[in-house]
């Protein structure tokens, strides 16, 4: 199916863009990219309807750049991106960058597979993760033998990319299970406690509280992912939310008073985010404990 490819120099038609052209009507295709600067391959994609099935990218060596709207990521070497179906795609060689090889895996999952294609969004759905100096490896093996695979025909050569993609996402599932199970960093446990104990602070930001740990903001929002698999402010909503609850379930406290104890200003936005988070209003969740306590005490 033609698409225009965009590049700094011309606009121009390929017919197959991952030469030599493959079928993707199949559950699994994968191959690699080779794109040099000035070669046969350096052109961008872009794809604004995405596509129907799900594109997990591996970059091997050289450096390639993601484009979504006005935002863009630079891929280096270990970098893995998963766009989900109907994601963009606009991607091509960093022009800094002399080459760009990445392997590439096109497939349409098994139905049990979705809770290991769930990953942390760079913008977008667009998904990254980087394997550690552990997992690299193993991650790499599989997705060659991913490629090798889908390069041959016969009969099993589809089903065994699957499994060799199936073993592909465990190991990933598995090695961020590990990460979270290894004894937690003492500087983000200083800054867990930070915010439990200054909920009510309306300026627990990502800077401030890096400040606290003696980290740089970004340094600090790498690691608390990283050991804690959600960011920072995430974390910080999820204890102002608990904290909330219990406030009004166990006193009488107007919602806007709790509000402004777990560090919301406004009252509207603290309901539509403890909305977002439970189902129900701050009124309701009050309201259903109340009528809850009462059939728990015959009153």
């Amino acid at each position: 199916m033609p698409f225009t490819a965009h590049s700094k120099t011309a606009t121009k038609q390929q017919l197959d863009p991952l030469l030599p052209g493959y079928s993707f009507n199949a559950h699994l295709v994968a191959g690699l990219t080779p794109i040099e600067a000035g070669g046969h391959l350096d052109f961008f994609i872009d794809r604004r309807p995405g596509m129907k099935g799900f594109i997990l990218n591996l970059t091997l060596q050289g450096e390639g750049i993601i484009y979504h709207g006005d935002q863009h990521i630079r891929c280096q070497q270990g970098d893995m991106l998963l766009f989900p179906p109907g994601e963009v795609h606009h991607y091509g060689r960093h022009p800094e960058a002399a080459e760009w090889y990445h392997q590439w895996v096109y497939f349409r999952p098994r139905a049990y597979w979705q809770e290991w294609l769930t990953w942390p969004a760079v913008f977008g759905k667009t998904g990254h993760y980087r394997p550690d100096e552990v997992s690299m490896p193993v991650m790499a093996r599989l997705f060659s033998e991913i490629v090798a695979v889908g390069q041959q025909r016969g009969r099993y050569q589809e089903l065994l990319g699957m499994n060799l993609l199936e073993q592909l996402l465990i190991r990933r599932a598995e090695a961020l299970s590990a990460s979270r199970h290894q004894p937690i960093d003492s500087r983000i446990l200083a800054v867990c406690q930070h915010i439990v104990e200054n909920l009510a602070d309306r300026d627990l930001t990502v800077a401030r509280l890096a400040q606290h740990a003696c980290l740089s903001a970004s340094r600090l929002s790498h690691l608390f992912r990283q050991q804690l698999g959600v960011s920072v402010l995430a974390w910080r909503e999820d204890q102002r939310i608990s904290r909330a609850r219990l406030l009004l379930s166990t006193t009488r406290m107007p919602v806007a008073a709790v509000a402004c104890n777990v560090g919301f200003e406004d009252q509207l936005y603290f309901s539509r985010v403890f909305r977002k988070c439970t189902g129900v209003s701050p009124s309701e969740f009050r309201a259903d404990c109340e009528v809850e306590w009462r059939e728990k005490t015959g009153g």
